[in-house]
Parts: structure tokens; sequence; C-alpha cells
């Protein structure tokens, strides 16, 4: 029996599908990595070198799994098959050519604290005003940038006169000459740099070209443009290209992906085979027709039904509860009485809910009744202070040109220099153009330093001794020594406390880790763990095998699959989001919420359930909120409700009462003039402005006036800030002025 026998036959028409492009649009536990290993063992097969074979996927977790299932499969010869992430394969081509683009191979890889580190300074140097510019927004307008393959000087010159675009374009361009400086890249720049190598030396795109001639992308929904660009290059030559992904689970658009690469895929190749993958191997036939009806409601989408030879399996239950503390209690109660029958494992369990402030009470209700749990999108482990220490000194002795490290554990632990010191250290790092850690070597040379040099020259003949040792000192010993060295682990012992005893298991933890990559790595050097830990995802972490109940986002859900689920928060204003509801495409928004409930639905294997409440605290405030208009899309065919009577909180609301969290969060304001009050409003008799307006708010900053609603007591004001985003105030507390 052949192992292709096996394959349902739209599954066997993939794989047997190799020459020219290929679009497989996979629906939710369709069995695509099923088929994608078949696929390359069908073209080892047909005599197709491992060595001219590429799967690219997006997280180090997918990448493993279909490494090892591919060994399993074909046995000799698929070690050579390229299995790997966008980010750690761009970081292989970098290696060894980035010195073309004028870096050296030894860069570091940014995350985002060391971003937002470059960004404080960025700010510093052409004295924008952080209140008004948080970094964070500035590196999200640069990431946006960056998906899109705009570079500094293409953003400056679309600014054209507008001053604030022209800014955001100064802040740009100087925060990629700061990387450049410290021989650093962030993670969309892999992307980027990979993008321009290829185009700036044609041949080292071609020998990429002849290597990789057989392509397979996994979840092609979640590519952004950058990514698109990477791989049309990349096919250019022999258009052997498998995409594999479902429009129906593009979650994404925050991250820059988009949605019209597969949408559009036919399009950019118009000799493209369409395959559609629907039977379902995983859930059952009422999560499986929920999913479907929910999904329908999506105008910008590809038509596919999901259908399984499963049972039909029970209805999905909704809950409709007073407040979130008994929708806790119920979700809890279910799962503990599940594991008491020894209906299920608590590890087969997970608690979904739309932003991670909603895990709060849901953490509580598992303490208090000693179920174990694990919140995944937490503190990283590699984000932790202690590791994020240790790899600093680790990155300095790797790339002593990157700043951001240096600068953080040059006084860890204490040597007595200060900022002034480190003012000057800089400001004679720019005069002279040379390196931050350059300048601290020649730190004798330095004027107004006085016996400070003298503190800073122990730490660069430090770096120096283990710079030395690197290439013959194993690294678990070259870490032990540095640890040594800096006294690092007797401060830690010192202290006594528990946390200070937490963070030495944690640094043993790194030790365990450098441990096994040297183990595990054909030629382990520096760069190569700090790159493999740089590209290390929260999501990666989660160790299938333990045994407690995961509690997590909806995005960070995707890709993954639970017998029991519990989806919290089916309320509008909620799911979907206040933001979603309001921002500036809500149409495109909300469909984009419909994929992110799709996702949800689609991780049940056996049962789903669905809960609401009818009061909820958000962001300090009680909200009433309607049910989610995803819930009113599934038919009672599907549902369970615990009564034959449908709710009148169910009941679709008239164009009056069909209001968002933040329209009924305000009516008492408009509508109960309360005569005790302690605060008073002093209604206007009129504004200044009007809708279409310039205005400036004292946070905000400027922006145009879309709306003004007069209520009993205030005038509501809807503003679209330049930088904030649309915002919704009161006149009266808002103080605006017309500009």
């Amino acid at each position: 029996m052949s192992i292709y026998d096996s394959l349902n036959p739209e599954q066997k028409e993939a794989v047997l599908h190799t020459e020219g492009p290929l679009l497989i649009l996979a629906g939710a536990g369709s069995g695509k990595t099923r088929v994608l290993i078949h696929r390359i063992a069908w073209l080892m097969e047909q005599g197709i070198s491992p060595w001219n074979i590429m799967a690219i996927t997006f997280t180090n977790k997918a990448a493993g799994e279909m490494r090892q299932r591919v060994n399993n499969l074909v046995g000799q010869g698929a070690d050579s098959v390229w299995v790997a992430t966008f980010h750690s394969t761009c970081v292989r081509i970098l290696r060894r050519y980035i010195g073309h683009l004028g870096f050296d191979t030894t860069f570091s890889i940014y995350d985002t604290d060391d971003q937002k580190t470059v960004m404080k300074d960025v700010c510093k140097r052409l004295n924008i005003d952080t209140k008004v510019y948080k970094e964070r927004y500035l590196m999200s307008v640069i990431s946006r940038a960056k998906d899109e393959l705009v570079s500094p000087m293409e953003m400056a010159i679309a600014a054209g006169t507008d001053w604030q675009k022209k800014l955001l374009a100064e802040a740009y361009k100087e925060y990629q000459a700061q990387l450049r400086r410290n021989n650093a890249l962030d993670f969309d720049d892999l992307i980027v740099k990979t993008v321009e190598l290829f185009q700036n030396c044609p041949e080292i795109l071609e020998a990429y070209q002849d290597r990789f001639r057989y392509m397979m992308v996994d979840e092609y929904q979640d590519t952004n443009t950058a990514q698109f660009k990477l791989i049309s290059l990349l096919a250019g030559k022999y258009r052997n290209l498998c995409v594999v992904g479902d429009d129906d689970q593009s979650i994404y658009k925050f991250r820059g992906a988009n949605i019209y690469n597969i949408l559009n895929f036919e399009k950019v190749f118009p000799d493209a085979r369409v395959i559609k993958l629907e039977q379902n191997y995983r859930s059952t036939r009422n999560i499986l027709n929920t999913a479907n009806e929910v999904i329908r409601n999506n105008c910008g989408r590809k038509e596919k039904r999901l259908w399984t030879e499963n049972d039909e399996g029970n209805p999905i239950a909704f809950r409709l509860l007073p407040n979130a503390f008994e929708e806790a209690e119920l979700i809890i109660g279910d799962i503990s009485r599940h594991v008491r029958d020894r209906k299920a494992d608590y590890q087969d369990h997970a608690i979904l809910y739309r932003t991670n402030a909603q895990s709060r009470l849901f953490e509580e209700k598992l303490i208090l009744a000693g179920i174990p749990y694990k919140l995944i999108g937490g503190v990283n482990f590699y984000a932790r202070r202690e590791i994020k220490d240790v790899l600093a000194y680790l990155k300095t002795i790797d790339n002593g040109r990157d700043e951001i490290a240096v600068r953080r554990v040059i006084n860890v632990p204490k040597r007595g220099i200060g900022a002034t010191t480190l003012n000057r250290v800089g400001d004679y790092a720019a005069a002279y153009g040379i390196g931050f850690y350059d300048a601290l070597v020649r730190a004798e040379e330095i004027p107004n330093l006085g016996r400070s040099a003298g503190k800073i020259r122990p730490f660069t003949a430090l770096i120096e001794t283990m710079q030395d040792k690197l290439g013959h000192t194993p690294l678990v010993e070259l870490t032990k020594e540095l640890l040594e060295e800096t006294g690092y682990i007797k401060e830690l012992e010192a202290e006594g406390t528990d946390e200070s005893k937490g963070r030495i298991e944690n640094i043993d933890e790194l030790i365990s880790k450098i441990a096994a990559y040297e183990e595990s790595a054909e030629e382990p050097t520096l760069s190569g763990f700090l790159e493999e830990v740089a590209l290390v995802a929260d999501i990666d972490s989660l160790e299938e095998s333990s045994n407690y109940v995961i509690l997590m986002t909806l995005h960070s859900a995707k890709g993954l699959e639970f017998p029991y689920i519990y989806m919290a928060g089916m309320e509008e204003g909620v799911f979907p989001s206040y933001m979603s509801l309001n921002g500036e495409n809500p149409e495109e928004e909300l469909e984009e919420e419909r994929r992110l409930c799709y996702v949800g639905i689609t991780r049940a294997k056996k049962e789903l359930m669905l809960t609401a409440a009818r009061q909820r605290m958000l962001r300090g405030q009680t909200m009433y909120n309607a049910v989610s208009r995803f819930i009113r899309e599934i038919p009672d065919e599907y549902l369970e409700r615990g009564n034959k009577t449908r709710s009148r909180s169910m009941e679709k609301p008239s164009n009056g009462a069909m209001q968002d969290a933040w329209i009924q969060s305000k009516e008492s304001f408009r509508v109960k003039p309360y005569e005790s009050q302690t605060l008073t409003v002093n209604k206007a008799s009129g504004l200044e402005y009007a809708a279409g307006d310039r205005v400036r708010h004292i946070k905000f900053g400027d922006g145009t006036v879309l709306d003004i609603t007069e209520g009993k007591k205030d005038y509501e004001v809807k503003v679209e800030f330049d930088t904030a985003g649309i915002k919704r105030l009161f006149a009266s507390f808002a103080k605006l002025k017309k500009l």
C-alpha cells in the first residue's frame, strides 16, 4: 500500500501537482501539514534533490514539527530539505552575505525592548515630545513602513509638506541610522534586508533560486508585502511555488499581514492551480456548521465550506451570565466537573478571550480552585531582567558594536560608572564616528573622564578576554566563567530573597538552554545561539505534555486544538471589539474580528462553550453590552442555551438599540441628571468649533472634528487625532482649542 493512498482525493491532487504555481486553500483541521510532508516525499520520489526543496513556516514550533514528520516519513536524505521560518531563513542568508549591504555578519537582532531603547534615544536626538508621539507608536509606524517595503526616503517624499509625516520619516531615518551604527537589525529588517540583498545582488538571488527550485509556504494568509516580495523573488526563475493557507483564518492585520496576498494569488499567477481542502478531521459536525454559519457573513473571502465524517457531537453551549465573575465561576466549574468525572484532563481545556486583560478573573478562580494553569502570552522567559542581562553580555562579546547591549551591562553589577560618564563616552563616539564600545576601549583618551576611565578599563578587559576565548571554549563554560568574573550570581546570592533565588534558577535554565543548543547544533557558535534565542516565539514555549488548563487570547490560539474550548466575553464592544467597530475601516476590521471568531470556534474538537455577561467592568467602568452579533449569526439548531426560548438580549436590536459598549456606558451621563453628584458639569451654550474643524487637545495633540452630538448635560465630540487615532470626548472635559 502506498503512503499516498491514505490521502483524500483533494489532498492527493495537491501532493501530485508539483510544477508551476499552486494555491492550496486549506480549511481549519483539513490536514495541510500532512499534505506538505507528503508533497516533499513525492518530490523526492520523482528524483528531486532534497537540497532543492524549501518549506517556510511562521513559527519554530511548526517548523520543528514539520521537520520531524518529514524525517519520519521519508527517512534518509530528508535532513537536506530546507524547513525553516521566514525570519530564520533570512538570518541564515544574511549571516553569509549581509556584508554586501555594509553590515558585519555578527549583527545583533533587536527585540521590542531593544527597539524601544533605540527609539527613546532617537526622540531625544530629534527633540520629539514623547507625550505626543509615544515610542511604541513611532515603532509601529516604522514597522508598517517596512512591511510595505517603504524606505525612510520614500516616506519623506510621500510626506510632502505635512510636517507631522515628515517628522515620522525623520524618526524612521534616524532609527535606521542608529541600528546601522550598532550593527543591528530588528525583526522587520531581517525580511527587508534580504529583499534588498536580492535586488542589489542578482548573482546571490540566482544562486538561491537554483537552490530552492521547489518552494512551499505555509500559513500564506499571514504574509505581509515584504514577505510576498521575498517569496516572489526566490520563485521567480522556476515558478514552482506552492502556497498553503486559509483566507478565513487571516487574523494578523495588526502585525502587517496582507490578506490580499492570498485573495489575489491567481491575479499574480494567472496560470495557478487552485485546490480546496474542505474535509475537516478535527471537529464535530455541529462545531463546523457553527463556524461555517459565522464566517459566511464575510464578503472578502473565497467560498468554501468545511465538512467532516466525524459524529454530529453536542450542540454549541451558549451561556449568558449576570456578570464576569459568574462567567468565570461557570467555566472553572465546568472544567472541574470534567476532571472530577474523569471525562477529561486539565490539559484538554483552553479558555480563549479577546484581550489579555480578561485573564485576571479566570486566574483568580483557577487559583482558588487549586487548578493548575498556564497563561500564554505572559512574560516571555527571554524578556526577564536577569536573562536579558546575561544575553546582553553575550551580545557584547559577540558584537561589540551593539550599543544597546553594551549600555545595559556596563554597570551590571555596579561598577560606579555614572550617566555623566556614559554621556561623555557617547559624545566622543559621535564626534569621532566610532562605535560606543570602541570609545570605551579608548576611555583614557576621552577628556574629562578622570578616574572614571579606570572603572571602564576592567569592563573592556573582561569583554576582550571573553572574545579571545570564543571558538575554542564551549559556550557553557564561557557563560559560567563570565558569570563568575562579573560576580553576577554572587550578588544575587547575597540578596538571599525568594525573588533572587528564582532569578538564579532562571539563569541556570538559560545555561541548560545553551548546553542543549551546543548538543544539537552541527557547528555551535555564540552568534548561532543568540540568533536561535532571538527567533523564539511565545507560543513555541507551550509544552503539550504538561497537565494544565491553558489561558490565552484568540490570536495566540491559532494553530492549536483542544477537546474542550471556552470562548468568553461574547459581547458587542468586547468581541467584536469596540476598536474594530469604531476604527477607520469598520467593515474590514469587523470581517477580521469575524475571522478571529471562526479561528476560535475551529480550535474545538469535542465541545465548545460560548459565554457572555450582562455586565462587565471594562477600563474602570461597568458596561452593559448586547450579546455579540457572532452569537446571533449562529442558527438556533446548533445552539443550546439551557432553555427553549430566545432571551430578549439575544434578539437583534433595532437601529436605536444596536449600540456599542461606549454608547451604552454613557447613556446614564446623558439622561440621568442626579442632583447629589459631587462632580458638576457646566454645559457650554455652544462650541467654538464644528465638524470638519482642526482642533488641539492637551494630551492627544492635533486632530479633525468628525462629529458633534448634543446630550442633555454635555456635548460629545468625535475627533480623529493625527497620532492617537479616533477618540470620543466630552467637550467640558476635553477643552479642545480650535486651530
